[in-house]
């Protein structure tokens, strides 16, 4: 035991020296390598390219983290040159792409990848995407719908040429039933359980989002279409230079406005003689620049400025037919009623059915009820906006033409 004990001791001293200049040759070795190593192209050292997409990443992060000018440098920079005006530099002064006219929160993407604008086409799960589309429909027309109105939505859809997306918002859930018509086959299909139209409109509705559709329709479940023709309608709309528009109402049935009224032997019409005391201003709603929210048709433009006048929690949109002529000027010229292509408005309560019995009162009161609530609220908010707005710049609305 002591003879191996003491071989042991004396072979120690010649260990720890080997051990010493491998470990020094292997510290200069690394040290070689990683200068050398921003000289040479990924591909030259045989880096698979599925690991590139990995390195940007961790490229994207250390940005994010703020990480040293040194690492930042050791990769390509994102832009073509440190004086595009398009570009700036970052806390650490590596240059970014930062465009501020992108769309909100893309302004760091190079513009030339930024897909701002949808639609509700339908595409293949297979083959190339740019011959998925034999046509694109111009416009859009939405109906909001429960099933036991699935024969008047089948007779209203109709009407509307292959030119159109038809879009169903359901407020009863049931979704799956409506297959049996073909066309439902084809149609978008939204399901939320008891919302409204503009509940809807706000949420599944954005400018950017109904971008290609010349004309949106926005039509309620209980319309008679037998006298309407939707082309015939789009073609006097586009002759007449309405921006916002309906079509008019059989007069003896669901008519609660002498503008919408349809009127013989017309095409289109943009005002109307009133009750006395109704209309301030013969320019003003009611008597003109005025059509009501059961069945508008709206351009694009016009579309784009009221989603943003649409607020988030008043659901019924009372209020917001006194309220368009802000979108289109002027108003009076721009906003009118087809004749020509007229409908029935059935005026059944559907949508009240869906509300709660409280305090006693039926479901549909209920409805009611909040439908008046929120067109005073509404009136109270435009009113109060408009107010603060002309306040900031030093103005005395009262002291302005009336709009």
């Amino acid at each position: 035991m002591g003879i191996l004990y003491r071989s042991s001791v004396n072979r120690k001293p010649n260990d720890s020296m080997r051990l010493i200049i491998i470990t020094f040759m292997g510290v200069f070795l690394g040290f070689l390598i990683g200068i050398s190593f921003p000289t040479l192209s990924l591909t030259k050292l045989g880096i698979p390219s599925g690991l590139i997409p990995k390195i940007d990443e961790m490229y994207n992060t250390d940005i994010k983290a703020g990480s040293s000018t040194q690492t930042s440098q050791n990769f390509p920079s994102t832009t073509t040159g440190s004086g595009d005006k398009n570009n700036s530099h970052n806390r650490n002064g590596t240059s970014e792409i930062w465009v501020p006219s992108n769309p909100r929160g893309a302004e760091r993407l190079a513009p030339g990848i930024v897909a701002a604008e949808s639609d509700f086409y339908l595409h293949r799960l297979w083959g190339n995407p740019h011959e998925d589309l034999n046509t694109k429909p111009n416009y859009l027309v939405t109906f909001t719908v429960g099933y036991k109105q699935k024969e008047n939505i089948d007779k209203a859809v109709k009407k509307f040429s292959e030119n159109f997306t038809i879009l169903l918002f359901h407020y009863d859930g049931r979704t799956t039933e409506w297959d049996e018509f073909e066309w439902s086959k084809r149609a978008i299909h939204v399901s939320a359980r008891k919302q409204s139209k503009w509940w809807y409109a706000k949420r599944f509705l954005h400018p950017d989002i109904v971008a290609p559709y010349d004309y949106i329709f926005m039509w309620d479940e209980d319309l008679g279409v037998e006298n309407f023709d939707a082309e015939e309608y789009i073609k006097l709309v586009r002759k007449h230079g309405l921006e916002i528009s309906q079509p008019g109402l059989e007069p003896t049935r669901g008519l609660t406005w002498q503008m919408t009224k349809k009127r013989d032997g017309l095409e289109v019409h943009k005002d109307t003689a009133e009750r006395p005391g109704w209309c301030t201003e013969p320019n003003l709603p009611p008597c003109a620049a005025f059509v009501e929210i059961m069945a508008p048709v709206f351009s694009r433009e016009a579309w784009r400025c009221v989603w943003y006048m649409i607020q988030n929690d008043l659901i019924h949109g009372w209020g917001l037919d006194f309220a368009v002529r802000k979108c289109v000027e002027p108003a009076h010229e721009k906003i009118g009623v087809v004749d020509s292509q007229w409908i029935v408005h059935q005026g059944l309560p559907s949508l009240g059915s869906q509300g709660e019995t409280q305090n006693g009162k039926a479901p549909w009161q209920g409805v009611r009820e909040r439908c008046r609530k929120e067109w005073t609220m509404f009136q109270s908010r435009l009113a109060n906006a408009e107010k603060a707005y002309f306040k900031s710049l030093g103005i005395d609305p009262s002291n302005s033409p009336k709009q």
